[in-house]
């Protein structure tokens, strides 16, 4: 499809549509890259990574966004001097062209001027039939729309088509492609419209790439707002209130049943918090119970985490691990950071200097290193 607009845009004359061509190509690049970091995390947690490799999505995820956002300003150099050039007859500077990287076949004018007096490849000798090819009129071949038109009905497919799956596989990685396909349709729309109007009022072949740069910032928009996300997500950001909401009505209604089931209501518990974080198309819970009883055992307590462990995992979409903390109920919950001095912060940067991972993650209690 990428091809097929790309040609169609170069042999068309159309902006817009070779802007859309770009759009397809990176991606082409992003569905191989989602492919590939899917199918590595979702492979099980081991030693080295106790929680899983959600996080190779999450750079995937920021690889693809990056490659769009670039994308998008290219396209959108690219548009600013076709425009520029249409509506000034001049170029733009040489620097800003070698941003663009513009490669744009329209023949346009970019005022090199080797004394033949022509606009884009004016042919015209002085031989009373002048070949004149001045390709600064010419706007986008409404041929071109045909290819728009058949990309945003082939988009909007795939996008159902995607999201199908996506709700049956509970994926929010297939949520989000299919999302980008959605995109896609709208950014052929933007390009049949400018293709159309370009062809409908006379002189209007700037409106071509005006659709081109509205392609492009629909394209940057994208990027940016994945790229956001990516980096949040990386940086461990929390997940939303939605989320939690979610959880804690799975968990509280788990509880609920284990009081109806005779068990004492201090025993069963209640939800004090619920919070986590978002790894890849995982989200790994924390969930604190208050309990009242001061008799609780160990077994109770094994049998409560379990109970939520298995429901709120089976409930909530994409929970791929939860953890359980119990306090007593009326005391405040203590923060599982342990709060380090400056000169703390000093000492362990020694000692981490010579510190080994050979095992791969996983601690050896009560074993020192055999001095040599």
């Amino acid at each position: 499809m990428a091809i097929s607009k790309g040609f169609g845009g170069w042999y068309f004359h159309s902006q817009a549509l070779i802007a859309d061509a770009m759009h397809a190509l990176t991606d082409l690049v992003s569905d191989f890259m989602t492919l590939a970091t899917v199918s590595w995390a979702l492979k099980p947690p081991t030693k080295m990574f106790p929680n899983g490799f959600g996080k190779v999505e999450s750079l995937g995820s920021l690889g693809v966004s990056s490659l769009l956002l670039f994308g998008g300003l290219a396209m959108g150099l690219n548009s600013v001097e076709v425009l520029y050039t249409q509506l000034t007859g001049e170029s733009l500077p040489t620097f800003l062209q070698g941003l663009g990287h513009s490669h744009s076949h329209i023949g346009i004018d970019h005022g090199h001027d080797h004394g033949h007096h022509h606009h884009g490849h004016d042919h015209g000798h002085d031989h009373g039939a002048g070949h004149g090819h001045s390709h600064v009129e010419i706007g986008p071949n409404i041929n071109a729309a045909w290819l728009a038109g058949g990309s945003i009905l082939v988009k909007e497919w795939l996008y159902r088509a995607t999201m199908k799956i996506a709700k049956e596989r509970k994926s929010s990685v297939l949520a989000s492609n299919a999302v980008h396909h959605r995109i896609d349709s709208l950014t052929a729309m933007v390009a049949l419209i400018s293709i159309s109007l370009s062809n409908i009022l006379q002189g209007a072949s700037w409106l071509d790439p005006v659709g081109g740069l509205l392609v492009s910032l629909m394209v940057i928009r994208a990027g940016w707002s994945n790229s956001r996300a990516a980096l949040f997500e990386l940086a461990d950001m929390g997940i939303d209130d939605e989320m939690c909401y979610e959880i804690k009505k799975v968990a509280e209604n788990t509880l609920k049943a284990e009081r109806l089931a005779g068990v004492k209501p201090g025993v069963a518990g209640k939800v004090k918090s619920v919070g986590g974080i978002k790894s890849g198309q995982n989200f790994l819970v924390d969930i604190t119970v208050a309990l009242e009883e001061a008799t609780v055992t160990l077994e109770d307590m094994a049998r409560i985490e379990g109970m939520l462990r298995e429901q709120v995992g089976e409930g909530v979409r994409g929970v791929r691990k939860v953890r359980v903390k119990f306090i007593e109920e009326g005391k405040e919950e203590v923060s599982e950071f342990v709060e380090r001095g400056e000169e703390d912060l000093e000492s362990e940067s020694g000692s981490e200097a010579g510190h080994s991972h050979e095992n791969g993650g996983e601690c050896k209690h009560g074993e020192k290193k055999k001095e040599k």
